[in-house]
């Protein structure tokens, strides 16, 4: 019997649209008097690209000064890759402005990462008046990449009429978990029971399993305490655990972030690091004025550098938030308790924008109010201790 061989090159065209709301648009076009640009989130087009949209409020070049100038810059890519791009401005319903739309029409080669398309005389600044909301605007970023792919085959593949449905090993397991059916371990958790499979724990965490298995006294124990921890969060960290998911969010964000917070600290006590990842991921994308600093404090804590980052850039990237963080509880016992961290905010303060003197200033004089009214009932070392770290970061 005859083989045949064959092979097809696909045109792929992925496309995504990346919306960039401007906030503040007057502070950042008054403390940004060099032309200095501000960049978005990074954003995947396709499986193959990553990207960011520059915004430059003060223009790119002395002849773009009184314009809004935007970029898209490709950060990463697997090989040289064609595209288009184009810009627009939204209105306060999302629809696009016609009259400030802008593309680059034909289909350009990015060679490789840091290449970008850029678009110098954007918006006049005149004309943004009719969209500016609040001192607010948004800007649309769609990127169309030309990926051709080629598939060979040595022979014509069978076709099949199977369609395979994803895994459904985490049901089966979260019904293990709710049934306990062969559990061969108890946990005793603030007066609740829950029962385990010790094989399960021990290959999910490197701290279950020399609890369980190693010379650890809970090793033979049928019944195992954990102290400083809640029934509610232990809960969620064995669905974890069984998994590898977490309950749907609660309405509440203030629940999701707390939370979140309390496994953190949890995945960090069992050494599961996916779990601290997605932990830090919920904070990262549910951080208010309200939860920032206990957020940072535990960062800090951790050592989760990427969530330290996202603090910082959410008090630096506006005042407004920045001044409403500073008026709460939490900020003044993050500034009691980490001295150093208020230090390091400052300094990032300080070489985000020359003009930001003011708040540095102001936020300086708080943290010496603030160590000055704790020290007062200190011990001495820890009063001579504050005071110096005060005094530093003047």
């Amino acid at each position: 019997m005859a083989s045949a061989s064959a092979s097809s090159i696909c045109a792929s065209t992925p496309r995504t649209c990346h919306v960039l709301k401007i906030q503040g648009y007057s502070w950042m076009r008054k403390s940004n008097p060099n032309r200095c640009g501000v960049s978005s989130a990074s954003f995947r087009v396709g499986d193959r690209t990553r990207w960011h949209v520059g915004f430059y409020p003060s223009g790119t070049t002395p002849e773009t000064t009184g314009f809004v100038s935007v970029k898209a810059v490709l950060d990463a890519a697997y090989a040289a890759i064609k595209a288009v791009v184009a810009f627009d401005v939204l209105d306060h319903h999302g629809h696009p402005v016609p009259r400030f739309a802008r593309t680059s029409g034909e289909v350009r080669e990015f060679a490789a990462a840091g290449a970008y398309w850029s678009c110098d005389d954007f918006v006049e600044e005149r004309h943004l008046l009719n969209v500016l909301k609040d001192d607010c605007f948004t800007v649309r970023c769609s990127i169309t990449v030309i990926e051709i792919l080629a598939y060979e085959y040595d022979s014509v593949p069978p076709r099949s009429l199977v369609v395979v449905p994803p895994s459904d090993s985490p049901h089966h397991f979260r019904g293990l978990l709710r049934s306990g059916e062969g559990a061969d371990v108890m946990f005793r958790v603030a007066g609740e029971t829950f029962a385990a499979h010790r094989c399960v724990l021990a290959a999910r965490s490197p701290v279950f399993r020399a609890e369980l298995y190693g010379a650890m006294k809970e090793s033979t124990a049928d019944c195992v305490h954990i102290h400083g921890m809640r029934p509610e969060v232990f809960r969620h960290l064995l669905h974890f655990v069984y998994t590898d998911s977490l309950p749907d969010e609660e309405d509440d964000d203030d629940g999701v972030v707390a939370m979140a917070q309390h496994l953190m600290e949890a995945a960090d006590r069992y050494g599961m690091e996916r779990l601290k990842l997605v932990c830090e991921h919920r904070l990262c994308t549910h951080m208010d004025v309200s939860t920032v600093a206990t957020t940072l404090a535990l960062a800090e804590q951790h050592h989760c550098q990427g969530l330290k980052d996202a603090c910082f850039d959410f008090l630096i990237n506006s005042p407004a938030k920045l001044d409403e963080a500073m008026a709460t509880h939490d900020f003044d016992h993050l500034s009691q308790t980490c001295p150093a961290l208020l230090k390091e905010l400052m300094s990032k303060l300080a070489t985000h924008s020359s003009t930001l003197t003011e708040k540095v200033a102001q936020l300086s004089a708080y943290k010496k109010r603030v160590v000055s009214a704790y020290a007062k009932t200190s011990n001495k070392k820890k009063r001579r201790r504050l005071i110096a770290d005060a005094d530093s970061t003047s």
